[in-house]
């Protein structure tokens, strides 16, 4: 193929001849064609400093970033390009089971973009709501972006967020009975809850632990009032695996207790339970707004990154759908509804491998070598404190352990 600066290089000699000769006859200017403009002599130099492509990007949100102004302030609305998984359906019916993270990972390679190829249709009543009958069509805009759209297929809907509250009909986004026992209930003790919190004292007959429908008592009510109390066992130690500074303890919920009337020492019932109530065991007032918040998946702003802590129920191996403790918090820019990247820490091993003089392979204790992490899985933070937040892994590939490492995607 012939470049414009080919085509520019060779016919100007020609032209420069034949006006030459012209002007020698008719003592005249001549031109070849209409004459040229400064811009236009400047076009092929502009051509030729055509630089080279540069290295795509890795993921959807590295993809917007590249193409974002390099003077913008707003990098991190920039950095939510969604990029339509090649697998996606044109068209699927909502079923009940799925959740909305299910859903939008089967349309999106970042599952927490769904909010940008959500198409509101301003005829539809609640257009935000998805329920299970409805129809889900991907389509694209006028300028290119991807739409999925929905088609009502039933009276009810619910909004395509992450609920953290279960819903009677309508989709689960994320499963509610893996966070429920966080929901409205502390999930971080501290000392000083140690120290002034209600507390249980004693079961009914003397029983050593108790269950749903069984009666307590409790002391330190008198100035809380009657009403319902979040019973919750205090944990193991959080440790920062970065510096070993203890930042508090793991609530861990095993029911709630109705009290109906408050004195020195509180007689109570527990109408729901988790796990059995010990003597020792904490009381809190229950929160029902948090306890009904929406959670909306996006990625973080600003480049963040911690270590896993601890793991609730304490397994060595961590799966899908587990919930973790984190060692970043709201003074760390952390927010509910930020969608992390787990990667599995490396490892340290010692290259036993040497070879000796004579070039055969002899075992030794060699050099300390620290193997790369590895992505392990998606984490979705539900519950953020100033140091410390809890995050539901909602994907797993391999196993997660403590201390490996949370990033942004």
């Amino acid at each position: 193929m012939v470049s414009i600066q080919q085509v520019t290089r060779t016919s100007t000699p020609r032209g420069l001849i034949g006006c030459a000769a012209l002007a020698l006859l008719l003592a005249a200017g001549c031109q070849s064609g209409p004459p040229k403009s400064a811009a236009e002599d400047a076009a092929p130099a502009t051509v030729a400093s055509a630089t080279p492509a540069a290295r795509p990007p890795d993921n959807a949100i590295e993809a917007a970033l590249a193409n974002a102004p390099a003077d913008s302030a707003a990098s991190a609305e920039a950095a939510t390009t969604p990029v339509i998984n090649p697998t996606a359906p044109l068209s699927y019916t909502v079923k009940r089971g799925d959740t909305l993270w299910d859903i939008s990972a089967m349309y999106l390679r970042d599952p927490w973009l769904w909010p940008e190829i959500w198409h509101v249709n301003p005829k539809v009543p609640n257009p935000h709501l998805i329920y299970p009958g409805d129809v889900l069509t991907l389509g694209y805009g006028a300028d290119g972006s991807p739409q999925v759209t929905v088609s009502q297929g039933s009276t009810l809907r619910v909004q395509p967020l992450v609920r953290s509250s279960p819903l009677d009909g309508p989709i689960a986004t994320i499963p509610f009975e893996a966070i429920r026992a966080f929901l409205g209930k502390p999930g971080l003790v501290t000392r000083d809850d140690i120290k002034k919190s209600p507390q249980v004292v004693a079961m009914r007959d003397r029983h050593v632990v108790a269950g749903e429908g069984q009666e307590i008592y409790a002391k330190g009510l008198e100035k809380k009032g009657p009403g319902a109390y979040a019973v919750v066992q205090i944990g193991e130690e959080l440790v920062d695996p970065e510096n070993g500074k203890v930042r508090g303890f793991m609530g861990v919920y095993t029911g709630t207790a109705q009290f109906d009337s408050v004195a020195k020492v509180s007689k109570g019932t527990l109408t729901d339970s988790a796990r059995e109530t010990n003597a020792g065991d904490l009381l809190f007032t229950v929160d029902m707004d948090a306890a009904q918040t929406d959670i909306i998946p996006h990625a973080p702003a600003d480049d963040l990154s911690g270590q896993i802590m601890a793991v609730v129920d304490g397994v060595s191996l961590i799966g899908q759908y587990q919930v973790v403790a984190i060692n970043r918090g709201t003074k760390h820019g952390m927010e509910r509804g930020h969608v992390l990247a787990i990667d599995q820490k490396g490892e340290k091993v010692y290259n036993t491998s040497c070879r000796g003089s004579d070039g055969k392979k002899n075992w030794c204790m060699g050099d300390l070598v620290k193997l790369p992490d590895e992505r392990a899985g998606t984490l979705l933070v539900f519950k953020t404190y100033q140091d410390v937040s809890y995050g539901l892994v909602v994907n797993a590939t391999v196993p997660v352990r403590v201390a490996d490492i949370v990033r942004k995607p």
